[in-house]
């Protein structure tokens, strides 16, 4: 058998390397397929950056100098579309390499000047190739651990929500009012301009903010007339019971200020902990002009739902007392100028 049909094993590592010369290409061919990687060459920089964005590739060995762009310029259209791949320019000569602060922003790995000899590119290409390695090992990590997370998460989240539909089904008002707390909370959060994250938290604020009704006696929740003021003093109760109920779970901790504060006032008349201003927890200021809005709109036991105009009126008049001034203004001017989105939660949830 003729010595240049010898297969040598792969190692499972994809490189491509960029470079408008064939005869480097067919060089390092030989040369890396000898050291076991897959190798993909290629003469122009416009097919390369298709290539990277369809195909995996572990690392690119990059030429800087080529038409019709330069590898910076390559590298530049890569990082839009791939944050990962580790990347080695090559140089006809160091003087003609990139400024150090283009290969740190471009978050190029390294480079190596062109010779006839490739040990010094082999040491550059196996270090590569051992960090890409522990990468891999760390994502995989991470995926292990963020799918156990979520396990976790969703477990929570479904003994909260039982615990939640238990409160529902004993208290008439309860059922959708919860829900529409959440999407009451989000809503001004999104014109509040908040994160996704901190969006997120408010939906979650939102759906268990009355979790704590669980303690509350069904002799009291469910009373049709006036409670005496033993029995209010047990429904203030509520906000502490359901933070005590998240408490001991990790991935309830950011909605507990919610659970816990949404019955704060502004000026400081609220419970449980006579909070004021700012030092309310802000979700609990979000959720406290969506839980009241809600209660003013949906018919009780011993009135019907307040007309709008009405709810406007009250919302606009207990600004700076009940409601943080701030917040209460971009909610009036969601009602004023964006009704159709509150009144297509009302809708859902009926």
């Amino acid at each position: 058998m003729r010595k240049g049909n010898l297969q040598h094993p792969s190692n499972g590592y994809k490189i491509i390397v960029v470079d408008d010369e064939e005869g480097i290409i067919d060089s390092l061919s030989i040369f890396l397929k000898r050291s076991g990687y897959e190798f993909t060459g290629v003469t122009d920089p416009m097919e390369a950056i298709e290539k990277v964005k369809n195909e995996h590739f572990d690392l690119m060995l990059l030429d800087f100098i080529m038409t019709p762009i330069h590898g910076d310029q390559v590298v530049e259209e890569i990082r839009k579309f791939n944050k990962e791949l580790y990347i080695l320019l090559l140089t006809g000569h160091k003087d003609l390499a990139p400024p150090l602060e283009t290969i740190r922003r471009l978050d190029i790995q390294g480079y190596c000047e062109k010779s006839d000899k490739f040990d010094q590119l082999l040491l550059l290409v196996e270090s590569g190739i051992k960090a890409i390695s522990q990468m891999n090992v760390i994502k995989d990590m991470n995926n292990k651990l963020q799918d156990t997370y979520e396990q976790l998460e969703r477990a929570y989240m479904e003994s909260i929500q039982t615990l939640r539909y238990t409160v529902e089904a004993k208290d008439s008002y309860t059922r959708g009012h919860s829900d529409r707390v959440s999407e009451f909370s989000v809503l001004i959060g999104k014109y509040l301009g908040l994160s996704e994250e901190e969006i997120k938290t408010l939906r979650i604020g939102g759906l268990f903010h009355d979790i704590g009704k669980i303690g509350v006696p069904d002799s009291i929740l469910l009373k049709e007339g006036k409670l005496t003021d033993d029995e209010y003093s047990e429904i203030k109760n509520h906000p502490t019971i359901g933070a005590h109920i998240l408490s001991t779970a990790t991935i309830f901790q950011d909605i507990i200020p919610i659970v816990k504060h949404h019955h704060e006032k502004y000026d400081g008349f609220g419970y449980p902990g006579k909070l004021k201003g700012e030092e309310i927890p802000y979700f609990a200021r979000i959720a406290a002009v969506a839980d009241t809005f809600d209660a003013m709109t949906s018919k009780r036991t011993y009135r019907d739902a307040l007309p709008l105009d009405v709810v406007i009126s009250e919302i606009t008049r207990c600004k700076g007392t009940q409601f943080d001034p701030k917040i209460a203004d971009v909610f009036l001017d969601i009602l004023e100028h964006h009704y159709e989105e509150v009144k297509e939660i009302q809708e859902r949830y009926k």
